[in-house]
């Protein structure tokens, strides 16, 4: 038995309109950029707060792992569920869910770890159901002909967000501290649940509707007949586990102890936009034929983080190579995630959890070297 949905015609406009003056897509475009942000906000207000001593690396390591752990334990499970129901409520409930976890990471800041890590898995579970279901309704809002241009867009609006984000997040928690930074976070993810549009998707009748294991496996059969979709997930999993969920801890401990400022942690951040807004803008004009190897290509250049936060540089090279970081990093995204989303319109594809199963490992891997490197300034 197959299970059966169906799905109207996208509701944006006439293929010739921008999509920019389409309400629904405004709608969808604001919710994502609030969960996009929110998702950002949390590793770099808690590395502001490993700066400010309320937290330790171990700390950090924990936190951010037990939040990636929420995130694997829920995304199959919503991928089934917005195949069975609105995307639109998915959205919702998982937002709802984070935002109600921000209050808790921050009454455990500077108190209980263990408390952070329960909250900050709830906050990873509302993050790992959303990403999917947005990744749905963005086909459901917007017609095929418009959804690169419309991914590109949603890209672009998150980079723009957190270009001005960090030296401004940092001044903020100069004027009102780290845990008010940390509700701050939860009033985005209650913008990211609210906001959206409701989709065209029709979920199928409960006659027709097959056991949860099942869909998933559904799901990992049909990811496993796009062997780009493999090879993407690989290089996602290296990229996750060896480079980002390690320079997150490391970055905070690089910026306190080799150069004593929090303007390093700030610049990076930035600097990283800065080139993801590159690529946003190359990749809405430029299509090369072999899209998917340069794609490969551009991730591999995440490697240079890694590098250049082990060597003793000036911290400029640091920025330029979160700069250059970026830009690979959104070179991938904007055609991966329009070429899943043109070949199935199943939400349970298994990508985010098996991707990010080795995040967890790298954030443990990292806390535990960065405790043992000795402080600059403790001699």
């Amino acid at each position: 038995m197959t299970t059966s949905s169906r799905s109207t015609t996208p509701i944006g406009g006439p293929p010739g309109r921008s999509i920019l003056r389409e309400m629904g897509f405004i709608r969808l475009w604001t919710g994502t950029t609030a969960s996009g942000l929110a998702t950002w906000a949390l590793p770099f207000v808690l590395g502001l707060g490993v700066l400010d001593r309320e937290l330790s690396a171990a700390g950090l390591g924990v936190v951010l792992a037990a939040r990636t752990v929420g995130f694997l334990l829920a995304v199959p499970v919503s991928g089934v569920l917005a195949d069975r129901h609105s995307r639109r409520g998915v959205v919702l409930w998982a937002g709802l869910a984070a935002a109600a976890s921000a209050p808790a990471i921050a009454i455990g800041l500077g108190w209980s770890v263990p408390v952070m890590m329960v909250a900050a898995a709830v906050m990873g579970a509302g993050q790992g159901a959303c990403r999917p279901a947005f990744q749905a309704l963005v086909a459901e809002v917007v017609d095929a002909d418009r959804r690169q241009t419309a991914n590109a867009a949603t890209a672009l609006a998150n980079r723009t967000t957190t270009l001005v984000a960090p030296g401004l997040t940092a001044l903020l928690a100069a004027a009102l501290g780290t845990r008010a930074l940390l509700f701050g976070i939860g009033a985005v993810w209650l913008i990211a649940a609210l906001v959206p549009p409701k989709g065209s998707y029709i979920p199928a009748a409960k006659t027709t509707r097959m056991r949860l294991l099942r869909e998933f496996a559904d799901g990992v059969a049909e990811a496993r007949r796009h062997p780009w979709f493999l090879a993407g997930l690989g290089a996602l999993a290296a990229m996750l586990s060896a480079g980002y969920s390690a320079t997150a801890v490391a970055l905070p401990l690089v910026s306190r102890d080799r150069y004593d400022t929090e303007v390093v942690l700030a610049a990076a951040m930035t600097a990283y936009t800065v080139g993801a807004l590159l690529g946003a803008f190359v990749v809405t004009r430029w299509r090369p034929r072999a899209q998917g190897w340069v794609a490969l290509a551009a991730l591999a250049c995440y490697g240079f983080v890694p590098l250049a936060l082990l060597l003793p540089l000036h911290w400029v090279v640091i920025v330029a190579a979160y700069v250059v970081a970026g830009l690979g990093v959104e070179l991938f995204n904007v055609p991966w995630l329009t070429a899943t989303s043109a070949r199935s319109s199943r939400t349970n594809w298994p990508g985010y959890p098996l991707w990010t199963s080795w995040c967890p490992t790298g954030y443990r891997r990292s806390d535990s070297r960065s405790s043992r490197r000795p402080s600059k300034r403790s001699g």
